[in-house]
């Protein structure tokens, strides 16, 4: 290049540009992409991942029938406890609140039963059915209106316990419609069976017993007499609850242990566990029906020893590591306690007349059995489900060890001269020992999988 070119000045103009002047003078022109701020080009995409996480949420909880069904469980985990704890909690502190068409302590019962800890149910076992019996994964369209008439239902039901008789018998309907929904299913996949899985077979016969015991529920509200509501109660803890929660320890805790303790471990699974089972929780149920408490001990005492045994034959003492398992056996433990309580309940009503031990025993049962294995199992299935480690995991550990505080807290609460302060304490002792394991359930049922794979 030459050297007088190269220095040749450039010529710059001074004239203001003509899209300038335009946008100076033109207030409706519309700006260019470089005329926007950076934060504001940033916006656009965000605002548009957003919308699209949100319209997915439907997607990733249809994506397997437990996402669904836990998703409305541990829910009402917070939900039926909320109303439960404002309930009680306005009694003793003397202010008001919406009274329930029922008494509430019967609406208490039947919603924790077949509605909390029935999601949980059908969640699990739509997804295992399939797979105990060697079959296909069900389809969307057998376990969705599963979650819709329970939850749905559930939900409404709640709304109806503010003093809204109408809205809680249009709740207990759906309810029921979810639930033969989920019978439907269920039985569809027995039936290819053949009905030849047990563990399958007393889970479903459960389910069916639960159904009658809602419906008797649903037909106290439409003017039943008040017994129906006694069935229910029992149907629901007795042969809903107790058998389904046993048979899938039968079945899946022996499984567990072998997996991770190896050769060591003695697997022990007895084919007469189940019917024994059975036999003795029909007893149990139809004496309390009967209002022969006197006479309980007879099934409860066969059902201390019974489950005291199956506990021992499960060696516990070799499955302390990992915690997930540990957690398993201990939430065990609590089923022969209660039934050591309930047979000597019976026996000193026997003696004198007097339950001196209260509702101590089904809530050793139910806080104490049914709770504790229910965060165990449901932490152990949603990793496993989640792409998760099979770990406890710090915050399932800490609602773990709060919930045994409260289950004792409410035991205490049937013998301690201030009572109505210890149902308020364990009600809310609930919500604060939950509360951080649901937040944290909720998160894993709205997300995708940790590995990317489906479900």
């Amino acid at each position: 290049m030459p050297a007088a070119h190269a220095m040749t000045p450039v010529k710059t103009s001074t004239a203001p540009r003509r899209d300038n002047a335009r946008m100076k003078t033109d207030s409706t022109a519309k700006p260019s992409l470089r005329d926007i701020p950076i934060h504001m080009e940033n916006a656009a995409p965000a605002d548009h991942h957003l919308r699209q996480a949100l319209a997915d949420l439907p997607r990733l909880l249809a994506a397997a029938p437990h996402r669904m069904m836990f998703f409305g469980g541990a829910t009402a985990l917070l939900v039926t406890m909320a109303w439960w704890a404002c309930f009680l909690g306005a009694g003793y502190f003397g202010h008001a609140f919406p009274a329930a068409p029922v008494y509430a302590g019967w609406a208490h019962a039947v919603f924790t039963q077949y509605g909390m800890l029935a999601m949980f149910i059908f969640g699990f076992l739509l997804t295992v059915f399939p797979r105990w019996m060697g079959q296909p994964a069900l389809p969307k369209r057998a376990y969705i209106p599963v979650f819709v008439g329970i939850f749905g239902g559930y939900l409404l039901s709640h709304i109806g316990l503010l003093d809204l008789r109408p809205v809680l018998i249009a709740g207990l309907a759906l309810m029921l419609a979810g639930w033969l929904a989920g019978l439907y299913a269920l039985g569809g996949v027995l039936w290819r069976n053949g009905g030849k899985d047990r563990h399958a077979l007393s889970c479903f016969t459960a389910l069916c017993a639960g159904f009658v015991g809602l419906a008797c529920f649903f037909a106290f509200l439409l003017g039943a007499p008040w017994q129906c509501v006694a069935v229910a109660i029992k149907l629901g803890t007795f042969c809903l609850l107790l058998p389904i929660f046993f048979t899938v320890s039968h079945r899946m805790v022996p499984f567990f242990s072998s997996s991770i303790v190896g050769p060591g471990y003695r697997l022990f699974r007895p084919g007469w566990s189940l019917p024994v089972l059975w036999i003795l929780a029909i007893a149990h149920a139809g004496l309390d029906l009967a209002h022969r408490y006197d006479l309980l001990f007879l099934a409860d005492a066969p059902l201390a020893v019974f489950f005291a045994y199956h506990w021992v034959n499960w060696q516990p003492w070799k499955c302390l590591r990992p915690g997930l398992l540990a957690a398993l056996h201990i939430a065990l433990l609590w089923l022969p306690t209660a039934f050591v309580l309930f047979a000597v309940q019976s026996l000193i009503f026997r003696w004198s007349g007097d339950f001196v031990l209260g509702r101590a025993p089904v809530h050793a049962l139910t806080v104490g059995f049914f709770a504790s294995m229910l965060v165990a199992m449901v932490t152990r299935v949603t990793h496993g489900h989640s792409g998760r480690p099979l770990q406890m995991g710090p915050i399932p550990w800490l609602t773990f060890g709060l919930l045994q505080i409260v289950a004792l807290a409410r035991i205490y609460a049937e013998i301690s001269p201030a009572s109505a302060r210890w149902l308020v304490i364990a009600a809310f002792g609930w919500l604060i020992a939950f509360a951080p394991w649901v937040l944290r359930a909720l998160w894993i049922y709205l997300t995708p999988r940790l590995d990317g794979k489906p479900g």
